[in-house]
């Protein structure tokens, strides 16, 4: 255990349970009703309203093998091929074998998913899939749509749920072991400011890290806040270099910051075509699928046609579809476009890459368990082995759902016992300082242009100097006297945990030397099978900086010393 917390008033409040879910995704909420229904008291605790994280936003679908024809193993190829040497190949067997039934379970839980005339479920392709496998919902409507099911269930099951609240730090108790956690709730409902959910099993569903960059897909509260509290409690983080940009973000201009309207994947698995200005098919040639290759390969590929034709953004064209069908199959994309006063209908949609997916995260075995006993993690902010350099289309929906269960029935069958949290750091173990809200933006800008699609050793150098300097300050402005302190609240526990996020993503990019995936090195164009072939495994050290482990295969060590 590291001691680091962040700087925070001491909880005025606090309410026992036998599990404290946080996040209200698809992977938090499936783990909360799997709890639930084997008996243990369960608290979800959400950042926003139930219905406001990640999940609501994704357009695809969710990728099983339920079509006729296709395998698990049709599955699994496509997704080791896609993680570019780095999955772990008994998580993805997992992910693929237990996947179909999971996605009938969610089924049976209320989500309903577009039927053929013949009532079975509709399956699209995606980048990377060799088979129709995806299935969706309201066309372009998936995450709506599993979000709604599971947000109906929690309520039908009267789970005790804290919305509104930013979660702070893990609590431990004198054993080194999980005690629950101290969160802040933004004012309305039973509780206010400061408490802790004590609990001997906490279950990190926070979703992903995408506001780091300045652009991305990922709504407000995607601030890596899971990520940096598991760092603080001495958990390891791996993989945190690979961010998958997602290739077709709808252009809204150069300086456009924030969460940016996401042009599904989807619409080029039905058949539309990435043009340049002059209507040329660039990705063909590039690889056997064209437009439907993996995303770090597309993504790539509009980069370079941008670097090549000196422009900002690429065109996505399927005016070929006539309006019937964007009415039809994708009125979420539609809408959104001709918000901006762009019609898909008659008319190129300029897009480019952006933040999209982190496909590292906090290190977990197949059961979701973390370096920390007591703590697991699930979906977007853990690194279960699956997803390996690249995340293939539509498998986090399925990662969430699979490994959600697994956590529930490894909680379920373990049952520990409630113990009481220890008392707080000693006075050494001084609080992590607190950055002033202001500094979010100059955190974002640097990590973008260090650390965005592609990266160079001078970016990525340049990139640390800048954001250790952010850091080193906040200390100084810290123990200055007279000096004006940062009064903690929201914004600046944010911005604090964005800061140490974008310090181990730049420091773990750094060490990776090659390019792999969609981590893109401009010095470093070529694959290293001979010694790329290894996980980076991330902690924060006594000073409080990042130190990076190599791996010394391609598998993950065991995150418990004894198994």
């Amino acid at each position: 255990m590291t001691g680091i917390r962040l700087t925070a008033p001491a909880p005025g409040w606090a309410i026992d349970a036998d599990v404290v879910v946080v996040g209200s995704g698809v992977a938090g909420l499936t783990a909360a009703l799997r709890c639930a229904a084997a008996g243990l008291d369960t608290v979800v605790v959400t950042k926003a309203r139930l219905d406001d994280g990640s999940t609501r936003w994704a357009q695809g679908g969710i990728a099983a093998a339920l079509g006729e024809g296709d395998t698990p193993e049709q599955h699994l190829d496509d997704t080791l091929v896609a993680g570019a040497g780095l999955c772990d190949e008994e998580a993805v067997r997992t992910l693929v074998t237990e996947g179909p039934d999971a996605v009938r379970r969610l089924i049976t839980t209320g989500a309903h998913f577009d039927t053929t005339d013949s009532g079975d479920i509709a399956l699209t392709r995606e980048g990377g899939h060799h088979r129709r496998r995806i299935a969706h919902a309201g066309g372009d409507a998936t995450g709506a749509e599993i979000s709604r099911a599971l947000v109906e269930a929690v309520r039908e099951a009267a789970l005790h749920t804290i919305e509104n609240a930013l979660v702070l730090d893990l609590l431990t108790d004198a054993e080194g072991r999980t005690a629950g956690v101290s969160l802040h709730v933004m004012g309305e409902g039973q509780h206010d400011g400061v408490g802790a959910v004590r609990a001997p099993s906490v279950v990190l569903a926070t979703g992903g890290m995408g506001q780091v960059f300045s652009a991305t897909t990922n709504p407000s509260v995607s601030t890596g806040d899971g990520v940096a509290l598991a760092l603080r409690a001495g958990a390891e983080v791996s993989d945190l270099e690979f961010v998958q940009f997602h290739p077709t973000v709808l252009f809204l201009g150069a300086d456009s910051e924030g969460q940016q309207p996401l042009v599904s994947e989807a619409v080029r698995g039905e058949g539309a075509h990435l043009v340049d200005a002059d209507g040329v098919r660039f990705m063909l040639g590039q690889h056997e699928l064209a437009e439907l290759a993996p995303r770090d390969i597309v993504a790539k590929g509009i980069t370079r046609r941008m670097h090549e034709k000196g422009t900002e953004h690429m065109y996505l064209d399927a005016r070929h579809f006539g309006a019937a069908m964007w009415e039809q199959r994708f009125p979420t994309i539609l809408a959104a476009c001709r918000s901006h006063g762009i019609d898909p209908v008659t008319e190129p949609i300029p897009v480019s890459p952006a933040a999209h997916y982190a496909s590292g995260g906090v290190r977990t075995d197949l059961r979701g368990r973390t370096t920390v006993p007591g703590l697991y993690a699930c979906g977007e902010v853990a690194c279960t082995g699956v997803h390996g350099a690249n995340r293939l289309a539509s498998n986090s929906l399925l990662e969430g759902l699979v490994f959600a269960e697994r956590i529930a029935a490894d909680i379920a069958e373990v049952r520990p016992p409630r113990t009481e949290p220890a008392d707080a750091p000693r006075d050494a173990d001084a609080p992590v300082p607190l950055l002033a809200p202001e500094a979010r933006t100059a955190i974002q800008r640097t990590t973008t242009r260090g650390a965005g699609v592609l990266r160079s050793a001078d970016s990525l150098a340049t990139a640390a100097e800048e954001l250790e300097a952010l850091h080193r300050e906040a200390a100084a402005d810290a123990e200055a006297d007279g000096a004006k302190a940062v009064v903690p609240g929201v914004d600046a526990w944010e911005v604090t945990n964005l800061l140490l996020v974008s310090r181990v993503l730049v420091a773990a990019a750094r060490e990776r030397e090659e390019t792999r995936g969609c981590h893109w090195r401009e010095d470093r164009p070529d694959r290293d099978d001979a010694h790329g072939r290894r996980h980076l495994v991330v902690r924060i050290g006594p000073d409080r900086t990042p130190v990076v482990h190599r791996t010394e295969t391609a598998a993950f060590p065991p995150v418990r010393p004894s198994d």
